[in-house]
Parts: structure tokens; sequence; C-alpha cells
């Protein structure tokens, strides 16, 4: 048996080829069993966000379980294998655990120390038990992790006042409203498409930033009302997903932040509502993206992506590498403990042979 992890990040695909590869909750349910149908993978979990996707794989075989998740990825992206295989990267055993570890920990974030990658982790570990992928090794690699990923952040200082993607997004907003008219968030109309955790970031760094005319649009209106619950100060304007282009027309800034799996703003349909004369600003925090590639051809429009974030979180990560450094000790620690339990197994299965020619 071994442990491998096939996977892509922000760190080595951009997202036009991320979002071919993401796969949704839903989706889990039908994919996780057609993955554990594969002769050679045993146990499956997957994690995929905004800036990644990671297969953990048990398998019985090494060379033909990556060769098997590597025929699924390139069936589900959509791209030969020799065109997807530079954006890939495989770790076996101690590194796959090491990465998963680092994973938790946000060492391996876009934005270094973020938090919010442990609850992904988490969740991955639910449903991976909920869909029958995880058994009894992966169990305790992902409780290992959580638990590795909870020491990094109470016993070291790298969670703290770390930017996380929502909050880079209104810093990028900032930044460029000040270089191209001088100005602050304050007077400018501002949309966000999607109420989920994201969008609920996105508001609160807005407001701390001096945003005041703020509108959320989402297909359930409950959410919308759920979320705005949270700022009970601020004058949210709620909207249905049915007044979207009408709402973008109007705004300065629009946000985009659904778990849409098709773009939701195009040339085409921007087009046939903004007025030549009207700038607006796409900021799409969504992978597989909500804006369209070719929104850009629109001379009035500028849009940025997750990718465009890098320049904006750089800057926050120069005074948390020596945090990172002394997460990556503890980091260690955790990695011997679980290798330790998986040399028990093989001490265990090895009496248990030899009891059974005994008898």
């Amino acid at each position: 048996m071994n442990i491998a992890v096939v996977g892509l990040s922000h760190k080595t695909a951009p997202v036009e080829v991320r979002e071919k590869l993401s796969i949704p909750e839903a989706q889990l349910e039908t994919v996780m069993p057609h993955l554990c149908s594969y002769p050679h993978i045993e146990e499956v979990a997957i994690l995929s966000t905004c800036n990644r996707l990671e297969v953990y794989i048990v398998t019985t075989e090494t060379d033909a379980g990556i060769r098997e998740l590597c025929q699924f990825l390139t069936e589900k992206a959509g791209i030969p294998l020799a065109k997807l295989r530079p954006h890939l990267f495989i770790l076996l055993y101690h590194d796959a655990v090491m990465h998963l570890m680092r994973v938790a920990g946000g060492l391996d974030s876009l934005v270094l120390g973020e938090g919010q990658i442990l609850a992904q982790v988490k969740t991955t570990h639910k449903l991976g038990q909920q869909h029958k992928g995880i058994g009894r090794l992966l169990n305790k690699l992902f409780k290992q992790a959580i638990t590795a990923g909870k020491r990094v952040r109470t016993e070291t200082s790298i969670g703290t006042g770390a930017v996380s993607i929502s909050s880079a997004a209104v810093e990028l907003a900032q930044q460029k409203v000040e270089t191209l008219y001088g100005t602050s968030l304050t007077p400018y109309k501002i949309a966000i498409i999607g109420a989920g955790k994201m969008s609920r970031l996105l508001v609160k760094h807005l407001l701390a930033k001096g945003a005041v005319d703020i509108s959320i649009l989402n297909r359930s209106t409950k959410r919308a009302e759920e979320l705005a619950k949270g700022f009970p100060k601020a004058e949210l304007k709620l909207h249905s997903l049915s007044d979207m282009m009408t709402l973008v027309a109007q705004s300065d800034i629009v946000f985009t932040s659904t778990g849409a799996t098709e773009p939701l703003l195009t040339r085409s349909n921007l087009e046939g509502v903004l007025q030549t004369s009207h700038s607006l600003m796409l900021i799409d925090i969504s992978v597989p993206r909500n804006v369209a590639a070719d929104v850009d051809e629109l001379e009035t429009v500028h849009s940025f992506n997750v990718d465009d974030l890098k320049a904006v979180v750089a800057q926050n990560q120069e005074s948390r590498r020596k945090m990172a450094m002394e997460a990556q000790e503890l980091l260690e620690e955790d990695v011997a403990a679980f290798d330790i339990w998986w040399r028990s197994l093989e001490t265990v299965s090895t009496i248990s042979s030899l009891r059974s020619k005994v008898e």
C-alpha cells in the first residue's frame, strides 16, 4: 500500500486550467465511487478549492494507481495528458503526507497562513467519509493533518493578520481606484454576485475600507438575507439574480463569487447593457470563473481574476516567512506521528501473518 497525491494549484497552473478540474461538492457523490472502482485505487479524498484540486489516494500499486488517477483527470479536464502533465504535481508517501500537513496549516496557500483552508480540509475529510471514499489510512492521515493545522494556528502567529482571498480582492479594488481616480471606495456603487462565505468576507472588508453603497445579488434571497443580518448597521441592498444585468450596468465595481460552472458575465451580455461612457471594474474570485475572458475586449471594462491577486498578496507575505519556518517544525512532528502509526500497521500485519503460519 502507498499514499499518493496528484493535483494542481495556483503554483502550477493558471486559472484557465484550474477551472477545468474544479470538482463541485455536488459531483463528489458520483466521482468518488468512480475513482474507487479503478483496480489499483483503494481509498480517495478530493480537496477542491478556487486555488487547488488535489486527489489523495491509497493505492495497491503506486505506478498503476497514479496512471489511473491521471487518466481520470485527463478525461475530467478534456485536456490531453501531454498538455495537462506539466501543470500536475505527483507526491508519494512522506512527501504526500507532508504536503497535506502544509496545506492544512496554510503554508501552501496563495495567502500564507490563511484560515479558510483548514475548514476546507475538514470538509474534504467529512465528505470523503460520507461518500465512502476514505478508509482507515486516509481517515488517520486527515485527522492528523487537521490536528496539525490547528496546532499551527494556536502555537504560532502565522494566522494573525493574514489576508484572505476576499480581503486581497478588496485591496486590489482600492489600489486600482486610487491609481486611476485618486479616490477611496466610498463614492462607488458596488455589487457582489453570490452570498457565500467569500461574499460575506467581501462585505466585511469593503465596509472596513469605507464602502457604503453595496448590493448583494444571489439566486437564493434567503441566503442573501442571512448574509445581511451579519451586518445590521450596513444598509445592504438585496437583489435576485434576475436583476443581475440591470444592476451590473448601474455599478462601478462588481465582485463575483458563486459556484456557477459557466460564466455569468460575458462580452455579449455586457455589450447589451453597458453605456459606452461607463467604466466598469470586474473582480472575479470564483473558480470556475464567473467572468468570461472575452470581457477584456470591451474598452471600458477592467477585469481581474484570482491570479491577479498574487501581487497584492506578496506585500503581506515577507513578514510571515519566519513564522512559516516555525510552523514547519511543528508539522514535522505530526508527520513523524503519522509515520509511527503507519509502521505500527506493518508490525501488526507481520505478527498476524506469523501467527497464522504457526497455527
